[in-house]
């Protein structure tokens, strides 16, 4: 069973203490507010229910095209996220991003569109897409969870701030429980409408303070990996 939030979750600077529920004090307090079910701290749920759900895993990410980036670890949490989930015979997706744009590295048409090595093994079920949700994609990612059952889902994959995150909050509008693995995440440094430069590691403390307590929970690769157990 999936277990409570880790007592410190840390990535990039940002640090999650247990029983920190942001965005249930303001916001997050208004049932007109809250987008799905969130787990409380103390909350489990069956492992069989459960799937992960691994975002444009992509070879391109690995191009110099999109600048400094945060999380060199992130590829290897993904990769043993998806070993057990494996072993533990639970559902695995695979998320591939269809580029529209023919100068992306994730244009189907570059070698940069391929899923990275390390997704060699055939998942459940594999994705395609060209926005930034998984759920609004090909096949249907909702009507297959809901059609095994499947209640909830851990997030992993590229990039941290645009197709996890999205992922992370359709999948709390649609009722899942979703646990979003930072550390099994990464992004790169953006620029903003004023010219003001964040750094990959803003950016994901912003998505971890963003999505927890309102969307998701945040957690660990550690603490998923001890949960299947």
């Amino acid at each position: 069973m999936l277990r409570p939030v880790p007592t410190q979750l840390q990535q990039g600077g940002y640090t999650l203490q247990q029983g920190v529920t942001a965005g249930r004090g303001g916001l997050g307090a208004s049932a007109a507010c809250q987008h799905g079910p969130v787990s409380s701290d103390t909350e489990t749920r069956t492992p069989g229910t459960t799937a992960l759900v691994v975002v444009d895993a992509q070879v391109g990410f690995d191009d110099p095209w999109w600048g400094p980036r945060d999380n060199p670890d992130a590829d290897a949490h993904i990769a043993a996220l998806v070993e057990g989930f494996d072993a533990a015979g639970l559902p695995v997706v695979y998320v591939q991003h269809d580029s529209e744009d023919p100068e992306s590295p994730l244009h189907p048409d570059s070698p940069g569109h391929a899923l990275k090595p390390y997704l060699e093994a055939e998942p459940d079920l594999l994705v395609r897409k060209t926005v930034n949700s998984s759920f609004h994609g090909s096949p249907d990612l909702d009507a297959w969870l809901r059609g095994r059952g499947i209640t909830g889902i851990v997030v992993a994959g590229i990039t941290t701030n645009h197709c996890c995150e999205t992922t992370a909050r359709v999948g709390g509008n649609l009722g899942y429980d979703v646990r979003f693995t930072l550390d099994a995440t990464h992004t790169f440094d953006r620029t903003g409408p004023d010219g003001t430069t964040m750094s990959a590691a803003e950016l994901a403390r912003a998505t971890a303070t963003n999505l927890h307590g309102e969307f998701a929970t945040v957690v660990t690769t550690a603490d998923v990996l001890a949960s299947l157990r």
